[in-house]
């Protein structure tokens, strides 16, 4: 199926690059047909998703499989041996990747015996690919007969020529055994660790013992710089501007500038060859692009997946800072009855010479919650400390913001004697601890009586516990007093997201201080399952790790 339509080369409009040889028209070279054949190969399968039951081959992919295949030496050869395509989420790179794939196990690209690798990061998206191809040799009724799927090895064999068409985890510890013919490289982004870097290794050099061997990297764009996609992302980049000449290697690069309108809908089809087709879902980039304007980790991501913007950092800014001052307009207690009110704490101690913070919480998911944060930090190391950290911690204690513990470190006794306090003052259920640096509090105030819980700061109660805080941010449901140093916490967090959706509150940079933003996150969460009526005053088992809340 021919692409609808491909919007004109406006790259300089749009501050993004893509490769126009897909788009103009241009005669791509195939002096033995291998091209054709590739693209017939591909024509001829079936697709349960599809509309029609075809398997579906837009243009822009088409001439992508004619530029791999198509051009050859002399001898009939082919050209290109490898192929670094980056394109954003939703534009059919599993099913490519599948598609090729079959091409080289049973298509006429394979070789007796030959050994086919679909690699991901792990095991479950490496399977993706493998799944991917399982349903098409199902729907497909001339490949049926030919192909033998072995489900507790992940293996599909042809059965004439025994070419091996396998699933692969780049971050499971094993042996390659086998030499390959051809390899997909899927999401290259996700290849983290030195097991993935010894699968890689180990992929390019068995490819390089047979001749006619292919790699295909297909990826969409990732963050960073110390990480390996990000390595043969350069090459790329070289071989596509015309810096470096590499007739076997072949970049498919599909970007946005860092600096690009995110929010033109011009530029979305310029980096999404298949949205003329309907993939990625129009509504659904537009319903993510409105969200993503006060979330800047919304924003990144949708930068990230859906416009292959190749982000410098690792991680996101939480929220947007002029969305969280809106919560300042309370910043006096006895606005409401905060003494008779279910109040909870989250404390975040410190090591022995910074900031610790403790934070109330106030109010319920419904009506949105209050806060009010203490600091302290150990009176001979102020100065030190502001400018190490580039704050006035001297005005602030002049202000009352921040408490001096006496000595050069953080005086533990003294926090323990402000909690016990604020529970006599106010109506405090829980006081959540990260026990890393707090068991000895965590003992001292149990052994008066107090509603002490564990909160580790993992991303099993983390990732909820920032998920419900943003919600009540972006929702104006949080009232913060417009403390200043509980704004600058919440200005130096960055959100770092894992591969399953889990989400971190981490420092901006190395100087920078979250601990407030840590402990309030800690005391929305308690205070949002308090509201669900889960109380560990009476249940406590030490450790609440298995409650979560929606």
């Amino acid at each position: 199926m021919a692409s609808k339509s491909n919007l004109p080369s406006k790259a300089g409009t749009f501050k993004a690059t893509r490769p126009e040889w897909i788009f103009d028209g241009s005669e791509i070279d195939d002096p033995f047909g291998k091209g054709e054949q590739a693209v017939q190969f591909l024509r001829a399968l079936n697709h349960p998703k599809s509309e029609d039951g075809k398997f579906d081959l837009p243009l822009f992919w088409e001439r992508i499989v004619r530029r791999i295949y198509g051009p050859c030496f002399p001898d009939g050869r082919r050209q290109v041996k490898t192929v670094f395509i980056m394109l954003p989420r939703g534009a059919r790179k599993t099913t490519m990747g599948a598609g090729l794939a079959l091409l080289h196990t049973v298509g006429y690209e394979r070789v007796p015996s030959g050994q086919v690798f679909v690699a991901g990061s792990a095991e479950e998206d490496a399977r993706i690919a493998y799944d991917e191809a399982v349903s098409i040799v199902d729907e497909t009724d001339w490949l049926q007969e030919k192909m033998k799927p072995t489900e507790s090895t992940f293996v599909l064999e042809h059965r004439l020529s025994k070419a091996k068409f396998r699933a692969l985890a780049s971050a499971k510890k094993g042996k390659l055994g086998k030499t390959a013919n051809f390899v997909l490289a899927d999401e290259l982004i996700n290849w983290e660790g030195e097991i993935a870097r010894s699968m890689w290794a180990a992929l390019r050099t068995s490819l390089n013992k047979t001749t006619g061997s292919l790699l295909i990297i297909i990826t969409q764009a990732g963050r960073g710089q110390e990480n390996l996609a990000y390595e043969r992302l350069k090459y790329a980049r070289k071989v596509q501007s015309g810096e470096i000449e590499d007739p076997r290697f072949l970049p498919v690069l599909f970007e946005t500038d860092h600096d690009a309108d995110w929010q033109d809908e011009d530029l979305w089809h310029f980096v999404n060859p298949g949205l003329a087709d309907g993939y990625p879902d129009i509504d659904g980039l537009r319903s993510m692009a409105h969200e993503a304007k006060e979330q800047p980790a919304e924003r990144d991501n949708f930068r990230q997946f859906h416009l292959n913007c190749w982000l410098d950092y690792s991680a996101s800014p939480f929220v947007s800072m002029p969305v969280y001052d809106e919560g300042k307009m309370c910043s006096d207690l006895s606005t409401f009855e905060a003494e008779q009110t279910p109040c909870y704490l989250g404390v975040d101690l410190s090591s022995t010479s910074d900031l610790t913070a403790v934070v109330a919480a106030w109010g319920d998911r419904e009506s949105g919650y209050v806060v009010q944060p203490w600091f302290f930090l150990p009176r001979d190391n102020i100065d030190k400390k502001a400018g190490q950290d580039g704050v006035n911690y001297r005005v602030w204690e002049e202000e009352g913001l921040i408490t001096l513990t006496e000595g050069n470190v953080v005086d533990y006794s003294a926090v323990e004697a402000a909690i016990e306090e604020l529970c006599a003052r106010f109506n405090v259920r829980e006081i959540a601890f990260d026990p890393a640096l707090a068991r000895n509090s965590i003992n001292n105030l149990l052994d008066k009586g107090l509603p002490v819980v564990e909160f580790r700061q993992g991303w099993v109660t983390m990732s909820p516990a920032i998920n419900e805080l943003e919600r009540a941010i972006l929702a104006r449901q949080f009232q913060h007093g417009g403390h200043p140093i509980l704004r600058w916490h919440f200005d130096n967090i960055a959100i770092r997201t894992d591969t399953a959706g889990n989400r971190s509150f981490h420092k901006g940079k190395s100087k920078d201080r979250i601990d407030g933003a840590v402990a309030t996150a800690m005391a929305v969460a308690r205070c949002a399952a308090g509201d669900s009526g889960i109380s560990s005053y009476d249940t406590f088992t030490g450790d609440i790790t298995e409650w979560s809340f929606a």
